[in-house]
């Protein structure tokens, strides 16, 4: 009947609108594409298997680099020549006497990359083999060449290097309409398996506030602080709305009444539904100890808060009954048009402490290769100063990290920064040495869903630009992860 469609669009229009208004948790594009993962995932999975994706998002555009410094004489000599400029307090390059040389597998013969020592910690899991580097991945269309850009004969993303269109498309894997995305490709997983799971509030759950990676149709990621579920303050506190125990009590019924207007029964769901699971995720974590993790030394920062959370709600996953879980977390401040070498390297030293001491604790818990964090990041900068920072870039070199990762090694393929030509507009540049990417998010997206267990059918689903990139023959599947052992 009309009728009932009609009820059917509104409630959906109300249920975007309160997650939009925070109600339930919100998430970006990125986010809403996570979420995915993890119901997709949990369909098929053992019932005592746990798998668990972190995405560390570095919002304003990371300077990779600065991160993964050229370091072979080469390069480093190209780098340094292009960062040498101006006043010595406006110098942005790392010498390579203070950097910190990472193994060259992977790596075309010659080529090597360093770490400053603000990644020190970083380099180590580097060396143990548990963390990994991805080489200049960003959003694409389709493969790309240096030709095909400057002639435009080829689908480009939209609106390359700004801020809000870029991170909304790492963040949604959709081309289409990123500007202004409210699902991403962790929550797209999320509605392919949702129902199959009682508690899959708690499949998709964001720490760090606004991102659309964990929103989809109808998967709604569940926010936290850094000290656990959202409090609804007059329900929980004895003394109730102004210190008034009555005003408790009758809030109390209003909240829990059963109104007959759709849109009033809507409301007092999702209210109920966010009372009943802060009950269960504060009790899950009550009931875990904090000593597993604490010893690994947390730093107080934000990042590190956030990922301290999410390592208690993962010793939590039993209570909360989950098999697959997305998390999102995030640290800003990276849009380093100035003041660079101070900023950026103080930024490093959060992402280095808070990365380590969550893996570490990844290990205490016994979950170290059931759990993947990797980075992302709005886009990359320029290998070209500005005077005193870089600008808006595209492609950038990213982390993966965990003890299922087939790490102590680089994937794709390092831009070519052979000459200073090649390196400001070679064929891995498109002007001032922004790099034009060499691996789609989409492929890298796709690596991180099957290690979780997505199956192929459901890929396109979740990546429904997947298909523009496994075609082409010769483009191989990302090997971020230790293969499974074979089957006699």
């Amino acid at each position: 009947m009309h009728i009932s469609k009609l009820h059917a669009i509104k409630r959906r229009e109300f249920l975007r609108r309160t997650a939009a208004l925070g109600l339930a948790g919100t998430a970006g594009p990125l986010a809403l594409t996570l979420a995915g993962i993890g119901e997709a995932a949990a369909q098929s999975a053992p019932a005592e298997d746990y798998k668990a994706l972190v995405c560390v998002f570095l919002y304003g555009g990371n300077d990779h680099d600065n991160t993964f410094v050229p370091y072979d004489a080469n390069c480093h000599a190209v780098y340094k020549t292009l960062r040498n400029v101006g006043t010595d307090a406006a110098k942005i390059y790392i010498p390579s006497s203070a950097l910190t040389a990472l193994s060259t597998t992977g790596l075309a013969a010659g080529r090597q990359y360093g770490v400053q020592r603000a990644l020190g910690s970083m380099a180590g899991l580097y060396a143990e083999k548990k963390m990994g580097v991805l080489l200049n991945v960003g959003p694409l269309a389709v493969p790309t060449t240096k030709a095909q850009y400057s002639a435009k004969s080829v689908s480009l993303p939209p609106k390359l290097f700004s801020h809000n269109d870029q991170f909304s498309l790492w963040q949604s894997g959709l081309l289409e309409g990123a500007e202004g995305a409210t699902k991403g490709w962790g929550g797209r997983l999320g509605d392919l398996f949702l129902g199959s799971d009682k508690k899959a509030h708690f499949t998709c759950i964001n720490a760090a506030g606004n991102a659309v990676f964990l929103s989809g149709d109808s998967v709604l990621p569940y926010q936290v602080t850094a000290k656990g579920a959202v409090d609804i303050d007059s329900l929980v506190y004895s003394a109730g709305v102004y210190g008034i125990g009555a005003c408790k009590t009758a809030l109390d019924t209003l909240l829990r009444a059963n109104p007959t207007h759709w849109m009033e029964k809507e409301w007092a769901r999702m209210v109920k539904s966010s009372i009943d699971n802060r009950a269960v995720v504060s009790g899950g974590i009550a009931g875990s100890s904090d000593s597993a993790y604490v010893t690994t030394g947390f730093a107080n920062d934000t990042l590190s808060a956030q990922l301290k959370i999410v390592a208690r709600l993962i010793q939590a996953r039993s209570s909360l009954d989950v098999k697959r879980q997305v998390f999102f977390v995030s640290l800003g401040g990276f849009d380093l048009h100035d003041n660079l070498i101070t900023n950026h390297t103080g930024l490093l030293q959060k992402v280095n402490a808070a990365m380590y001491s969550f893996y570490k604790a990844t290990e205490q818990l016994g979950v170290a290769d059931k759990v993947t964090t990797f980075t992302a990041s709005d886009f990359g900068r320029t290998l070209a100063s500005n005077g005193d920072g870089s600008d808006h870039g595209w492609g950038s070199h990213h982390m993966v990290m965990g003890g299922a990762v087939d790490g102590g090694k680089f994937w794709g393929k390092a831009p070519d920064l052979s000459t200073l030509a090649s390196a400001l507009d070679g064929p891995d540049s498109v002007g001032q040495g922004r790099l034009l990417p060499s691996t789609s998010v989409d492929e890298y997206a796709a690596a991180l869903a099957r290690w979780m267990g997505v199956s192929e059918p459901d890929l396109p689903t979740v990546l429904p630009n997947l298909r523009n990139f496994e075609s082409v023959s010769g483009r191989s599947r990302l090997p971020l992860f230790v293969p499974p052992p074979s089957i006699a």
